[in-house]
């Protein structure tokens, strides 16, 4: 018997386009024992498909919660984890789907934890993939190599019973909102000193972020990034000359 996952797990499901996938996502997530499901802009998720293939998980349907975005949803949580199969400069590094375990045991007691998954047609964008802390990939042919909203949903669930993760040391870790605030002062000031690439606004951001991911802060480092970069917005001025990219 598998030893069901704890309560502080939540599956994420970015604009899902289909209410069967829903359903079928719900089932998945009942075999498991996980009930915190949260829908960013869906289509009609209690629409009788869903309930026709949520099956034992239709219980999970009425208590889903829906966000307008995905930085909403992922707001409480302290490790989110992305699954795409599309690898990119500015995605990140993908973890094998078998190290689940170690990213999500690595939290501390009472961690809360999101995985979170895209549309059917063409999953998370990378502007999505840049909002979670990790990303993980699923090893599958390279023909055929996308799979099912629920199938991947069950593979992850799946690999985090198989090999259940140790509690990480104790520490007080930020929850993604607060991350999204230092983000946000971040960008606000490489805007304002020239640094940010009007050809590729991002690109900048989405690295610093991913740094900061895999230095994991505690909530009094991330409150030192915070008072810094608060005190830098302060004292500069407004770049007026030539910025990168040559605009």
């Amino acid at each position: 018997m598998l030893t069901p996952l704890p309560q502080s797990l939540s599956v994420v499901l970015v604009e899902p386009q289909h209410p069967g996938n829903i359903g079928m996502v719900c089932r998945a997530m009942a075999n498991f024992g996980i009930s915190d499901l949260r829908l960013v802009n869906p289509c009609p998720y209690l629409h009788p498909e869903a309930r026709k293939f949520a099956v034992a998980g239709n219980h999970l349907l009425g208590s889903a919660r829906c966000y307008p975005d995905l930085p909403a949803a992922l707001a409480d949580v302290h490790l989110s984890v992305a699954a795409t199969r599309r690898a990119g400069r500015l995605r990140g590094t993908l973890h094998p789907s078998s190290r689940l375990p170690e990213l999500v045991g690595a939290l501390p007691e009472g961690g809360r934890a999101a995985l979170v998954f895209g549309r059917e047609d063409c999953g998370l964008t990378g502007d999505e993939i840049a909002c979670c802390g990790a990303g993980v990939r699923i090893a599958s042919s390279e023909e055929v190599g996308s799979l099912n909203l629920a199938q991947a949903v069950m593979v992850l669930l799946y690999e985090l019973h198989r090999r259940p993760g140790m509690v990480g040391e104790e520490r007080d870790l930020p929850e993604e909102g607060e991350l999204q605030a230092v983000y946000a002062q971040m960008d606000d000031v490489l805007d304002r000193i020239g640094f940010t690439n009007p050809a590729c606004p991002g690109a900048t951001l989405t690295r610093l972020r991913q740094l900061i991911s895999r230095a994991r802060p505690d909530r009094a480092e991330l409150g030192l990034l915070r008072g810094m970069w608060g005190q830098i917005s302060e004292s500069i001025n407004n770049w007026p000359g030539r910025r990168r990219g040559g605009r």
